[in-house]
């Protein structure tokens, strides 16, 4: 079924890898095309704030109730999306450094050179959380190579950081790199994601067909592929 107008999606980047696989070739064979604005969802919301419109939007749960709570979307249309983890990624190649406890965490960091996090993600906001915790935050900071948002594994393909941390998903966006480890579960931090449609949307059917399309039974494995797990 093919549409005049683009479909408008905003998103936090955590499906972006997932997405662009495989999950936007399938609303596109069968609903038309889609114009999208990936970025973190911190920035999203300040967007949002400042009265950036779009038809559908993917962020953390938290953030969604937010929306719902100002009529922004339509509470209606919200379907439970992803649940995403974090993790490190080092430039395919280099050594797989140890991340598995908290105490080889903090050896790793304090000998690595540098590691990158992203100060406007969800996961460079509870990283910074874990530093401030485990007393070593000033330490690790003064070699840090954070960035104000995008993909935090680019800084291993350029060179100037040795170790990332992002959500895993995020981390696979970036060509060349291997995963490493998740956070250790005493510091994981897992993040649920939600979909919905703005409220105001002109494109409700089209909404809805991306939403169907996204979250049905049969993305679980694409979802899978990139550290993601459907949620019921």
């Amino acid at each position: 079924m093919s549409h005049s107008a683009p479909l408008s999606l905003h998103s936090a980047l955590v499906v972006r890898s997932p997405f662009d696989a495989a999950l936007l070739e399938r609303y596109r064979r069968q609903s038309g095309e889609i114009d999208i604005h990936w970025t973190p969802t911190t920035v999203l919301m300040k967007n949002i704030e400042n009265g950036q419109q779009c038809d559908v939007v993917i962020v953390t749960d938290p953030a969604m109730d937010q929306l719902v709570a100002q009529g922004i979307v339509d509470p209606a249309t919200r379907k439970p999306l992803v649940i995403s983890r974090i993790g490190f990624a080092v430039k395919q190649g280099a050594p797989h450094v140890d991340v598995s406890t908290t105490e080889q965490l903090v050896k790793t960091l304090r000998e690595g050179r540098s590691i990158c996090y992203s100060i406007g993600g969800a996961s460079g906001i509870h990283f910074k959380t874990v530093l401030k915790k485990l007393g070593i935050e000033q330490e690790i900071d003064a070699k840090a190579s954070p960035i104000p948002e995008g993909f935090t594994a680019e800084k291993l393909i350029s060179g100037e950081a040795d170790l990332a941390i992002q959500q895993i998903s995020e981390l696979l966006v970036v060509p060349g790199v291997e995963i490493i480890g998740y956070l250790p579960d005493e510091l994981q931090k897992i993040t649920a994601f939600s979909i919905a449609q703005f409220a105001n949307s002109e494109r409700k059917q089209q909404a809805a067909e991306l939403i169907d399309i996204v979250t049905a039974a049969n993305t679980a494995d694409e979802y899978q592929k990139f550290g993601l797990e459907l949620r019921n």
